[in-house]
């Protein structure tokens, strides 16, 4: 598998979700380290607006061609947008998972919760190892 993209201005978890925090909206997604791994994405299953995610609970179901996977909450939360487009094209996440492909956004984040994810640099020394 060739290097794995960890963009900067990012956060990790150990599970290969990120986080894009924007003023008090947070973004989620999963890596592109994840998205090789699974194959072709066929099924996204998202959450719903308004829902309360606990930081580490599922927060989506993620299938492909190989695979079902569960897909992490970086952050607690309220959700208050999710992907739509996903539903009708899931291979976005396999095209850019770090953009297009985001899975939902949310507000009410816990700031400190932060502490408990990966850098950049944390999360590269784990997907691209020496």
């Amino acid at each position: 598998m060739p290097d794995t993209k960890v963009p900067d201005g990012l956060r990790y978890t150990e599970q290969h979700e990120w986080v894009r925090i924007e003023g008090d909206t947070a973004t989620f997604g999963i890596t592109d380290f994840a998205q090789h791994a699974l194959g072709e994405i066929t099924y996204v299953e998202l959450p719903k607006v308004g829902s309360r995610l606990d930081q580490a609970a599922e927060l989506a179901v993620v299938e492909s061609l190989k695979a079902a996977s569960d897909v992490y909450a970086p952050l607690s939360g309220t959700v208050v947008a999710v992907n739509n487009a996903l539903e009708t094209d899931p291979k976005t996440i396999n095209a850019d998972p770090y953009g297009e492909g985001w899975l939902c956004k949310v507000k009410a984040i816990d700031h400190a919760e932060l502490e408990d994810l990966l850098t950049p640099k944390e999360y590269a020394q784990i997907v691209n190892p020496g």
